[in-house]
């Protein structure tokens, strides 16, 4: 099985790598996108860099709602084609690229009219259903179904009786969005990408009007390096403006950021054993199961302050439950929430109404000689937009480069992941955990779960779960160090796990015991683990005044109350 590690020594090597010779492709930005940028660019043989700023996902594509799915509000806007595109996209990560990654989930769809809703609405969730079977890649998903309201009630007994006259389910897909991203880091590590978080472009190499490379500063370590590419692509999501004005060019268009908020509540204050979605004034609102808890989202608003921590206000916060609660017997409290975070979605605005494009499309550009852009799009066609923006790069080499074959390409994790789903009970004999910590293991980890199993098998105390986020054993903590890219606390508690967003102390209490086990990966001493667990501290209450505050004005300033942390 192929596979590749994230540590310490590898991210040093690959920065030492990247500037020791030119590159075919270097890629700026460490999301979603960029990510797949990447591993389209290693598979079809060119030499390739990717550099992000902060940590994997960090931005936009740990913020998401965590669905794969086809737009299905995008049929009422008759936009057939980025439908079709993205329902392939959600069955070829289903069923071949991302199985351990991707799993179905289902959905209901409250009627509130007799008759008419019901032909109108199961019109639209039919043709969603055909157009996935279409492609090929639609049948891992049950097709959807009709339901009273009697039977609606059973599915979810939380909705009031009189939210409904009947209802519709049906099946998307889902993920965890920031371990998505890692994994596929990974794998283009694999490939033979060089990749290095924490490394932060600070201008572009000119040769005339050709751009023919990147100054990237080392974040951690301290000192810049010069790394020059034959192309590069800028794939930074909300930031694409700011990163293009290092060029000194303008751009062909522009991206703006739109404000996503969404909630976690514990499971059992919103009894359904199906995930909601409910219509609002403005879009549509999702309960989407997570494990054992549900999320609830989303806003969309205007955001043009601080980027790199949008902040959640408590207007947001009462939007969502407003809304929520307009359906729910129990209505939920500020009290049952566990953690609120918000995202930035990077939509295109044209120089003029007449060349804006719909919100969920991308668009690539080449503005300058040598420098690619590709910006827009979701989530779930991140493999398109790669495919685009490598297509794009490759008319400014000057060689023969294959085709893109990321549609055969599975994640690290995949190959071999059914077999050992079906071997779970024996894994958990032979190791000693229960089942269900194999089965949360092979959900996260797909066949890197023996990775983990191996750390535990050297040291059995790394079998145990985290004291206070037991959903956690204490060995993910140090494969996070070791393998998965983590370089600070914060990347652990908010990324490589969710133990922000899932304990109502928001991981406070386990920030220390998650220190002293990243501690001897990293190299760091006592004070070093102070710091660390000092600043995620700060963080965590910056958040929460934050949501305290009324509008997005004062809750941008307290979210900015607790700077990102510096090593010393």
């Amino acid at each position: 099985m192929r596979t590749a590690t994230l540590g310490p020594a590898e991210r040093a090597e690959s920065l030492a790598s990247m500037a020791e010779r030119e590159l075919d492709l270097l890629v700026v930005g460490g999301g979603v996108v960029g990510a797949g940028t990447a591993l389209d660019a290693a598979t079809r043989g060119l030499s390739t860099g990717l550099v992000e700023a902060r940590d994997w996902a960090s931005g936009t594509s740990s913020r998401s709602s965590k669905l794969i799915h086809g737009g299905l509000r995008y049929l009422e806007m008759l936009d057939f084609v980025l439908v079709r595109e993205a329902l392939k996209e959600r069955g070829l990560l289903l069923e071949r690229l991302a199985p351990h990654l991707v799993k179905p989930v289902p959905f209901l769809y409250p009627l509130q009219h007799k008759g008419w809703e019901r032909l109108y609405a199961g019109s639209g969730v039919a043709l969603y259903d055909v157009m996935s079977m279409a492609r090929g890649h639609g049948r891992g998903l049950p097709l959807h179904r009709h339901l009273s309201r009697r039977h609606a009630l059973r599915v979810a007994p939380a909705l009031k009786k009189d939210a409904l006259v009947g209802a519709l389910q049906y099946y998307d897909a889902q993920m965890d969005d920031a371990r998505y991203v890692a994994t596929l880091v990974r794998t283009a590590a694999a490939y033979g990408a060089k990749t290095a978080n924490r490394a932060r472009v600070t201008g572009f190499l000119r040769e005339g009007e050709r751009v023919v490379g990147a100054r990237v500063q080392d974040v951690e370590a301290g000192g810049e390096y010069e790394i020059r590419a034959k192309q590069i692509v800028n794939a930074t999501g909300v930031w694409t403006d700011d990163t293009q004005s290092m060029v000194g060019e303008r751009g062909q268009f522009h991206v703006r950021a739109s404000k996503g908020i969404h909630l976690v509540v514990p499971k059992d204050r919103i009894h359904s054993s199906t995930g909601l979605i409910l219509r609002t004034e403005k879009s549509v609102l999702f309960v989407i199961p997570w494990g054992r808890h549900w999320i609830v989202g989303t806003t969309d608003t205007d955001w043009d302050l601080d980027k790199a921590h949008p902040a959640a206000s408590s207007a947001d916060i009462d939007y969502l439950l407003e809304h929520v609660n307009s359906v729910l017997a129990v209505p939920l409290t500020r009290d049952d929430v566990e953690g609120v975070y918000a995202g930035l979605r990077p939509l295109l605005a044209g120089e003029s109404d007449a060349t804006s494009k719909l919100s969920r499309e991308h668009t690539v550009a080449h503005p300058v000689p040598g420098l690619v852009v590709v910006a827009g799009g979701k989530y779930t066609t991140y493999r398109v937009m790669a495919k685009d923006a490598v297509d794009a790069a490759v008319h400014g080499l000057d060689m023969r480069v294959a085709e893109c074959v990321t549609e055969d390409i599975p994640l690290l994790g995949a190959e071999g992941y059914r077999a050992l789903w079906n071997a779970r009970a024996r894994i958990a004999a032979r190791t000693g955990l229960h089942v269900v910590r194999v089965e949360h293991l092979l959900n996260r980890y797909g066949a890197l779960a023996e990775e983990v199993l191996e750390l535990i098998a050297t040291n059995p105390t790394l079998g145990e779960p985290l004291q206070s986020a037991d959903d956690y054993l204490r060995a993910e903590i140090v494969y996070a160090a070791s393998h998965e890219g983590a370089r600070h606390l914060d990347d652990v508690l908010t990324r490589r796990t969710r133990i922000s967003i899932e304990t109502f102390d928001r991981g406070s209490r386990c920030a220390r015991e998650a220190a002293e086990l990243m501690a001897p990966v990293l190299g760091w001493d006592k004070d070093h683990i102070d710091r660390e667990i000092e600043h995620y501290q700060k963080r965590v209450e910056a958040e929460r005044e934050s949501q305290r505050q009324p509008d997005d004005l004062t809750a941008d300033a307290a979210r900015l109350g607790a700077p990102d942390i510096v090593p010393l």
